[in-house]
């Protein structure tokens, strides 16, 4: 294989944050880690962090600047002519609480933050303490005044209280539509996909090492909130955002961790073949391989993956498959990618 026709292997890509974790990508990604505060790894990411272009970028093994390597084929890359890969994708592990927070949808985005992607996210469980737990949505519907003066407080308790909890286990997935509140608990590690922004309202900042004028995306509070929803998320429509693939279980064909709702925006898939599996259709992928090793078969040529391995997949390799005793977590960007104002950042 040459050229850009080929998966790529990605250098670790730890982030430095406001909440502590990183252990369990350390382990999985064979790192050492020099910092308490690097609790979430960005996979083939071409976007930074708000605020710090330096942050977030993702290079290959051989040291390209990824974005820089999408950007000069992006047709190979992600099959149309805009440098865009429509999906951002995280390992997050959480060493502790973390602040119950929202992201903004597309419109709010477009409108007040020039872009036209939003963040709504979604969690695949990778490995999670006895009684561990996320918090996502309302119980109970909110009067904006009182969450306002709540915020003010930061009265951790009060919002707590009022957001579901949610004990999870390795193998839930469970989609985070933009606007919902929620937090992740300490010991859950996931792999993240979202969309490819970093767009975070902080409801609750005094738990981190963020300050209040670091948690309304530069907006102020009084628009910030404007991307907050005040409604109670209702039981049937929380069930309907949570789907669940046994730790264990292994197929041939693709085993699908989130409910269709999610496909607007990203998908994500556990592949674990008990020889080999199901071709995958052409189209840019990033592979998390999670446990065992075997190799990714396409027309083109073969690549060895072992436990540990990110690659990122060109939409020209064509489809492909896993063959092997291989458990990997596939993301992709949705069907509906954003129509860019201003390019996502």
């Amino acid at each position: 294989m040459t050229g850009t026709v080929r998966p790529l292997r990605m250098a670790p890509n730890t982030i430095e944050h406001f909440y502590r974790g990183g252990r369990r990508i350390a382990e999985l990604r064979g790192l050492r880690l020099e910092s308490d505060h690097r609790p979430e790894e960005w996979l083939a990411a071409t976007v930074s962090r708000a605020g710090e272009p330096g942050v977030g970028p993702s290079r290959t093994l051989d040291g390209d600047l990824f974005a820089d390597v999408v950007a000069a084929d992006p047709r190979a890359w992600v099959g149309r002519d805009v440098a865009d890969t429509g999906v951002l994708v995280k390992l997050l592990d959480a060493g502790q609480r973390l602040p119950v927070h929202v992201h903004p949808d597309r419109a709010f985005a477009a409108q007040h933050l020039a872009c036209g992607y939003g963040k709504t996210e979604a969690w695949h469980v990778l490995g999670a303490d006895e009684g561990a737990t996320v918090h996502l949505g309302w119980t109970e519907d909110v009067d904006p005044d009182e969450l306002a003066v709540r915020r003010d407080a930061q009265d951790s308790a009060w919002m707590l209280e009022r957001l579901h909890a949610l004990e999870v286990c390795p193998g839930d997935g469970i989609l985070v539509p933009a606007g919902q509140p929620h937090a992740i608990g300490a010991g859950v590690f996931v792999v993240e996909a979202q969309e490819p922004t970093d767009f975070s309202i902080l409801l609750e900042w005094s738990v981190t090492t963020s300050t209040r004028e670091e948690s309304h995306l530069d907006l102020g509070f009084d628009t910030a909130m404007g991307a907050v929803t005040h409604h109670a998320l209702h039981p049937g429509d929380l069930a309907a955002l949570r789907r669940h693939v046994p730790a264990g279980e292994r197929s041939a064909a693709a085993l699908r961790c989130l409910p269709e709702q999610a496909d607007p925006f990203f998908r994500l898939d556990v592949l674990a073949p008990a020889n080999q599996g199901a071709q995958v259709e052409a189209g840019y992928a990033v592979v998390v391989v999670t446990e065992g090793e075997g190799r990714l078969d396409a027309a083109h040529g073969t690549t060895d993956v072992a436990r540990g391995d990110v690659l990122a997949i060109p939409a020209a390799l064509g489809s492909w498959r896993f063959a092997g005793d291989v458990r990997a977590v596939l993301s992709r960007p949705g069907t509906a990618p954003a129509e860019l104002v201003g390019g996502a950042s």
